[in-house]
């Protein structure tokens, strides 16, 4: 039995680059069976908390009034 997941482009290109000849269920099986974890394979959680609360409210910060700035009026035009 198979199962559809949805991934990102960007780690689609990764998995295919890792897997060689292998299929992603193997690449991904292989991975865990060996104490990885499916992050390991797939590239997630590369920040530690602390980085990713800094990394995300800086995010948040520099978007402020993007829209606002995009559209030269308030965003609730």
């Amino acid at each position: 039995m198979s199962k559809n997941i949805a991934i990102s482009d960007d780690v689609y290109r990764r998995l295919k680059r890792e897997k060689g000849d292998r299929s992603f269920s193997d690449l991904i099986a292989d991975t865990l069976d060996e104490g990885g974890r499916l992050a390991d394979v797939s590239g997630q959680q590369v920040l530690d908390p602390e980085a990713f609360a800094a990394v995300d409210g800086e995010i948040g910060r520099l978007s402020d009034g993007t829209l606002e700035r995009l559209t030269d009026g308030p965003a609730d035009r």
